[in-house]
C-alpha cells in the first residue's frame, strides 16, 4: 500500500536519506532533473538541504510516497509568493524510483499536489521537462498543455544539451479578480 505524506521542517531530517537515494536513482537511470553524472551523495544531500529554508517558510511544499519497502517517489510545489502571482505555482522534481515506475506513484503524487494547489487557491500550475521524454506523455495524460520550449535548455545526466518542454494546467479560473 502506497502512502503519501507531506514533508515539513519537523520531518525533513527523518526523510533526508530516502530523498537522497531517490534523487541518485533517478539521475543514474537517465532522468534529466538538473544534475550531471556522477552525482555524489554529498551533492544530492546539499540539494535537499538547500530546500529546507523554503520548506520552513512555506513557499515550497514537498511530498514523499512510501510503501513497506521504503521511498517510492517525491514531488515539490513551489508557490509564487509575489502578490501578482499568488494564482500560480511550479511543479518541480517529480521523481519516481526505478523499482516503482509505471505503478501509479507519479499520478498519485501529482493528484496530491493538484489537490493542495486548489486548496491554496493556486489555479495555474506549470512545469518544464525534457522535450521528447516519456515525462511529456505522462503530463499530457494528466491534461497538461505544452506551450513550447527552449533549445539546449539543460544538460542531461550524460552531458548532452537538450531542449525543454514547458507545460501548464489550469485547475480553476479566477474570473479576472485577484
Amino acid at each position: 500500500m502506497v502512502t503519501i505524506e507531506r514533508i515539513d521542517s519537523s520531518t525533513f531530517a527523518a526523510q533526508r536519506e530516502a530523498l537522497i537515494d531517490l534523487l541518485i536513482d533517478t539521475v543514474e537511470n537517465g532522468s534529466s532533473v538538473g544534475f550531471v553524472l556522477p552525482l555524489t551523495r554529498d551533492e544530492a544531500g546539499r540539494y535537499w538541504d538547500d530546500l529546507l529554508p523554503s520548506i520552513t517558510q512555506g513557499s515550497r511544499l514537498l511530498w514523499i510516497a512510501r510503501d513497506g519497502t521504503g521511498a517510492l517517489g517525491t514531488v515539490q510545489l513551489e508557490l509564487v509568493m509575489k502578490k501578482n502571482g499568488i494564482n500560480r505555482a511550479e511543479v518541480q522534481k517529480l521523481l519516481v524510483h526505478t523499482r516503482a515506475r509505471r505503478l501509479g506513484v507519479a499520478r498519485a503524487l501529482m493528484q496530491t499536489l493538484e489537490t493542495r494547489a486548489r486548496e491554496l487557491r493556486r489555479g495555474l500550475v506549470y512545469l518544464d521537462t525534457e522535450a521528447g521524454s516519456v515525462a511529456e506523455q505522462f503530463y499530457r495524460s494528466l491534461d497538461y498543455v505544452c506551450v513550447g520550449g527552449l533549445p539546449e535548455y539543460a544538460c542531461s545526466p550524460q552531458g548532452e544539451w537538450r531542449a525543454n518542454a514547458i507545460y501548464y494546467k489550469t485547475l480553476f479560473l479566477r474570473g479576472g479578480t485577484p
